[in-house]
Formats: structure tokens, sequence, C-alpha cells
């Protein structure tokens, strides 16, 4: 007989402002050592079904819910897709203590448990006393991971734990869980499943409707529902090489090759097709810490940077200071105009922040839409909203508040309402983590069609596939230091050395 960890029997659950039902009458169970990965859309309800497993939803988040019968672990470990939410405390060390401290462990004890336990997923402070504030997302998603690692849980609930974290990283991160989880139960949510494909041994595919279409042996789901999961835009192995096969990426190859070619043909001394300039350019922390320094650079309109490096290299930083968010100093030429603070790009340029709920100022996802078009004065802002929502598959939610969302979802909200004035210049932090397939293939095709009207992009991304099949160029940011501007095929050609060397650096 099977030795249930985990269950819910007969899960009836509603989101206030949602028509429909998130789940109904759902039966799942989940069997102790198990390694359960659940696969759907982005908005279908994992997330959602982590937190009722383990009683956040709805003891912690009040949601409305029923069920005939639920069994919780009674000891489990939780990570959330935002890392913001994990913490408790402000310090690295303090973070760790607190943990510690739940469990009994002696003062003297914790020193070391704190350094071991930070070291297992890559975090190597001089001093541990560090702000979390201070860290980027990345750094802190690992830190969540070690907090969560320190408590030792029979069940460990993973909610997308390497979103934010680079390819090595990545590695790094899921080699821990792989090697402290072996005796665990590890009830998974991932989009990014290339490192954990041969690692769990269950997934339950769930359609848009939150309902379970499969639920058995990996290679059996996806050999027996591939039409399923393209239809749903679910991510698979091989995706990325059947969407590329595509005549309608194909086309989208053509007008990028077409690109590359009359850049090689176009004099980069053309100052009326320059974009951006920097020269001399570093972004501070209170004007007193250089986080990012350039030395000397120049975009061309229509260009698609893709921003790499490891986590707390400072590419979020390079962001920022563009977008005149911190302190700068040097020289920085936007659209041939001198710039000297946020005033200067505010028309010029949109960003798109890391954390999307940083952007929301209304209480509705349709007001959220219908923000910039207000401001700009259009009278048929509502229209105007409502299709920029069917655009990024988000009508259906234009009565939610935007933090009624799935993360996926938000990440669309804030992508969408970045460009309703046809800005020049686009800085994106990282906008298809979170993404289903589908969804992360129609923001690239957004953002290229942008691109094909004029826009700069300047987007920050560990996805290596993004790098080879949409950017024009790579810039490869270290130490607070941006290092080289690559083609995307020399990038790609140098990246297994260029890893080694960053992790070898951290």
């Amino acid at each position: 007989m099977m030795d249930v960890c985990a269950s819910v029997h007969g899960l009836r659950l509603k989101f206030a402002g949602s028509p429909t039902l998130q789940f109904e009458d759902l039966f799942i169970e989940m069997v102790k050592g198990q390694k359960v990965l659940l696969l759907g859309p982005s908005g279908c309800g994992k997330s959602t079904l982590l937190q009722v497993l383990t009683g956040l939803i709805p003891q912690a988040i009040e949601i409305p819910m029923k069920c005939d019968a639920i069994q919780i672990p009674p000891s489990w470990g939780y990570v959330f897709q935002d890392p913001d939410t994990q913490f408790c405390m402000p310090f690295v060390d303090e973070e760790m203590a607190f943990v510690l401290e739940n469990l009994g462990v002696p003062r003297a004890e914790m020193p070391q448990l704190i350094q071991s336990g930070l070291r297992e997923v890559g975090l190597n402070f001089d001093e541990n006393h560090v702000a979390i504030g201070s860290m980027s997302q990345g750094m802190k998603q690992r830190l969540a991971i070690a907090s969560v690692l320190a408590l030792k849980p029979e069940v460990l609930f993973l909610d997308e734990p390497t979103s934010l974290l680079d390819p090595e990283g990545t590695r790094e991160v899921w080699d821990t869980i792989k090697a402290v989880g072996q005796d665990k139960t590890i009830i998974i949510v991932e989009h990014k499943i290339d490192e954990i494909i041969d690692f769990v041994d269950r997934v339950v595919l769930f359609n848009k409707y939150g309902e379970i279409l499969a639920d058995g042996a990996p290679k059996r789901v996806f050999a027996d529902y591939s039409a399923e999961l393209q239809e749903y835009g679910i991510w698979y192995p091989g995706v990325w090489q059947h969407y590329t096969a595509d005549p309608a990426y194909m086309e989208i190859a053509g007008r990028r090759r077409g690109h590359e070619q009359h850049s090689k043909n176009t004099s980069a001394s053309m100052v009326d097709a320059e974009s951006v300039m920097l020269h001399s350019f570093s972004g501070y922390q209170g004007r007193r810490e250089t986080k990012i320094t350039v030395a000397d650079l120049s975009l061309t309109t229509q260009e698609w940077v893709a921003v790499v490096g490891h986590n707390g290299a400072g590419k979020s930083t390079l962001l920022q200071a563009m977008m005149q968010l911190i302190p700068t100093s040097g020289s920085y030429r936007l659209q041939g105009q001198q710039v000297r603070g946020f005033k200067d790009v505010a028309e010029t340029a949109a960003y798109v922040f890391q954390n999307p709920e940083m952007q929301f100022v209304t209480n509705s996802v349709l007001d959220e839409a219908a923000f910039g078009f207000k401001l700009d004065g259009k009278s048929d802002y509502t229209r105007r909203a409502e299709a920029l929502l069917a655009e990024f598959d988000l009508f259906s939610q234009r009565d939610l508040h935007p933090y009624q969302l799935s993360l996926g979802q938000k990440r669309r909200l804030s992508v969408a309402t970045a460009m309703v004035k046809d800005q020049k210049l686009l800085l994106l932090d990282e906008p298809t983590f979170g993404q289903d397939a589908a969804n992360t293939f129609a923001i690239l095709e957004m953002l290229e069609a942008w691109r094909q009207k004029g826009t700069t992009i300047v987007m920050v991304t560990h996805d290596l596939d993004i790098v080879r099949y949409f950017a024009t160029r790579v810039w490869v940011v270290e130490h607070g230091k941006l290092t080289a501007d690559l083609s995307p095929a020399d990038y790609i050609n140098n990246n297994t050395q260029m890893l080694t060397t960053i992790a070898a650096s951290k």
C-alpha cells in the first residue's frame, strides 16, 4: 500500500472576482519519496495547489476553498516563486539564524551551519551580515532555498526555485536539491525542466482550467500527450526546436538576418541611426558605491541586446542606471539627446521590472492596462486596454486585482503596459520568467514586432535559447562591469568556457 504524505480530495477553490472555479473536485495524492513535477500553462493553478497542500491556503492566505479531505505533511518546507515573500529578517545571517533558532540549534553551532548552508547553494560572502535588500533577485532565491533546506523538512514544495538563476547557478542549485533530497518527497513547479527531467519520477499535467490531463512517468506523459503539450503551450523537451522550425519563426529569423546584414553595411558613425550612446558611464548605490561601469558603447535603432552574466553581477543595475532610477555619472545620450536625469528618459524609454508588482499602481487588471492610455489622453482607453489584455491572454482576468494574478500573468501584465506610448528604448529585466512556452513565444514575438517598428530592446535574460534565436547582440556583465559586447553566435560558441570562468570567479 502506498504511503501518502500529502493529498487533497474534491478540492473546490475560487478567487474573488474570478468568474470560474480555479479547481473543481480536484483529486491528487503525493506518495512518500516521490519526486513530482507539476506541469501546465501559466495561471492553471500549480502554485495555488502547492499552497493548498501545505495549508497556506486558507490558513495564511485567505482564499475560499472546500474539499472532502486533505492531508498536510507534518514536516515541510516551501520555496516561493518570489523570494521577497520568503524572508523574515533583514540580513542574510539573521535569516538563517532565525530558522536555526526555531529548530532549537545551540547558538555556538549556528555560525558553522550558516556558513555551510550558504555555500551549499553557491552563496559565498566574505561577511554573512549582508543586507538582503541589497542582493539581486537571483541571490535572494538562493538564500530562500538555503533557509528552507536548513529546516531539513521531509517534504519539499518548490515553486520555480531557479527561475531567476543563471544557467550555472541553476545547475548548482538543482545538484544541491538532488543531493539533499534523495530520501525526501519533492513536489516541483518548474518551467525550466531540462535539469530535472531525469530527476523526477512522476509528472502531473494540467490544462488551462486546472484539470488533470495526465499523471504518470515522465517518458509516458511526454510521449502520449505531445499534442496536448503543444496545444496548451507547456514546456517539454524539444519545444524550442519545434518552435523554431515553424514558418512563423522562420519569417522572424529571415528579418533578423536582414537586420544583421544591414548593420554590417551601415557606418557605425551614422548619428541619426544611434539610439543609445554611453561613455565612461557608471551607476551608483547611494551616490558613493559604484555598482555598474560601462567604458564605451553605442546602440543603433532596432537592436535586441541580451544582457547576460551570473547573479549579482550588475545586470539589473545596468538597466536601472539606463532608466535613471539610480544616480549615474558619465556621458549618456538617448536618441541624440544628453540624459541628465529621469525626466530626460521618461518619454523615450520604458522599463519592465524584475518584480512585476513594483510596477502596479491600480486595483484591477483592466485599470492597470488602461492607466497609460488615460495618461496619454486617449478617449477610448477602455477599448484599447481590453484589446491589450486580449493580446496578452489576460482578458478573462480583467476584473481581478493585479496581485491576484499568477507570477507569469503578473509578468505579462507588466510587459503589456510598458509600451503604450511606443517608446524607442525598452528595458526589460527577465520578462519571460514564470511563463509557459506559449506565452514566452508570444511575448518574444511581440517584442520582435516592436523592434521591427524601430524600438531598441535591452533585455536581461538567462535563457540561452532567447540569446540564440532573438538577440542581435550580447552584453556580458561581470563584477559590476560590462566586459564584452558580442554577437549571439560568438557568445553561444564561447558559452561553456565563459560560464566556467564566471563560476570560478564568484
